[in-house]
């Protein structure tokens, strides 16, 4: 049985507290929560014990790992305390604001042979699942070109703010939407080289960004465009989607449908045929114990309980470290350092729009990540 303690009692952390209390080798025995309501009910309604301290709960429950979400902002903070009390922490993402901060978390995490996890519940989409197969089976040979996007009816409105459209406490629409689209790029790809042209404009936030675009450009040439705007309000919830071009062939994938096109010169997988294929996320699924908001969410809980179980196995011989998971906290420092990437080279864009504005010179270059 896998001991959880619960920090953030929001949208996430109540989705959380269902899932995990579904699995049958897992249940969440503490939970933290700065607010009292939320505590008082969990208290009037179940077993669980509350604890309005982090260091409170960490030191009187007896845990073996820590479920964070609360504000971004907060994140390093409690995952920090949680790692140095030796508990395995799954985390929201993004992992923190600053990609510094994510690289100390996942260090940490190493050398205490702790397992992480931060969720990028697309990684446990069937259909880019499916897209990271053909991918590394080289189906449509060498990739040329990416086009990643996400929409969504976020911020419609220029009244009303929560701590996600700030950009000190959420990180606006570049950390909320941008970071997914971003997470299966280097799932894909790897960490890309440079990345050019990046725009980020609000257009009802007053104190963050609401759109994002850029352009990034991985090894072996590969280029992506990335596409984000959390004000669309032509879509009903959020949607992420990637379009790939390669040498032989094409890829569309979102949540629901993957798309694929294989040239007369590629040579399908099984199950595949040259022309047009179609493969529906139902189809792709794998069966969930327990279903809250899509089956990612049951699943990647299950793949961070499965490799604490994993790691107690394998104890005495060789320990399972914080990079083992499909998204620990090593990877999603990766992410963070390419979203800092995109903050940087916006404000380089915007700065050479200027001079080029007195000067007339229009070459803006690129922003080299490492």
């Amino acid at each position: 049985m896998v001991r959880i303690g619960l920090v953030g009692l929001g949208k996430m952390g109540l989705s959380h507290l269902s899932i995990a209390n579904a699995h049958p080798d897992a249940g969440v025995v503490a939970v933290c929560d700065s607010l009292g309501f939320g505590l008082d009910i969990l208290r009037k309604y179940t077993h669980v014990d509350t604890y309005a301290d982090v260091d409170r709960m960490l030191a009187g429950a007896n845990l073996d790992a820590v479920i964070i979400a609360t504000p971004s902002s907060s994140h390093f903070d409690i995952a920090k305390t949680a790692l140095l009390a030796g508990v395995h922490v799954f985390c929201e993402k993004p992992l923190t604001l600053s990609s510094a901060q994510s690289m100390e978390l996942a260090q940490l995490a190493a050398a205490g042979g702790l397992v992480t996890q931060v969720g990028y519940h697309n990684r446990f989409i069937a259909t880019f699942q499916e897209v990271h197969r053909l991918l590394q089976l080289g189906a449509i040979g060498k990739v040329s070109h990416v086009l990643a996007e996400s929409y969504g009816p976020v911020v419609l409105k220029a009244k009303g703010t929560t701590w996600r459209s700030k950009r000190v406490t959420g990180g606006g629409c570049l950390y909320d939407y941008a970071a997914h689209p971003i997470d299966l790029l280097q799932w894909f790809f790897g960490e890309p080289d440079r990345v050019r042209g990046t725009v980020m404009h609000s257009i009802f936030s007053s104190e963050t960004d609401d759109e994002v675009y850029s352009t990034l450009l991985f090894p072996g040439d590969v280029s992506a465009q990335l596409s984000v705007n959390w004000s669309d309000e032509s879509q009903r919830k959020m949607t992420t989607g990637l379009t790939i071009w390669g040498e032989k062939g094409k890829i569309t994938a979102d949540r629901q449908e993957l798309h694929t096109y294989f040239r007369s010169t590629a040579t399908p997988p099984d199950g595949y045929a040259s022309g047009w294929n179609v493969r529906y996320t139902t189809d792709l699924t794998a069966p969930v114990a327990f279903y809250l908001r899509g089956e990612e969410y049951s699943a990647q809980l299950d793949h961070f309980i499965s490799a604490i179980t994993a790691a107690r196995n394998s104890a005495g011989t060789t320990p399972l470290l914080g990079s083992r998971p499909l998204n620990s906290f090593a990877s999603a420092a990766v992410t963070d350092r390419i979203l800092e990437a995109l903050i940087i080279d916006a404000e380089r864009t915007s700065a050479a729009e200027q001079r080029s504005v007195s000067t007339g010179d229009t070459t803006h270059g690129s922003f080299a990540i490492r």
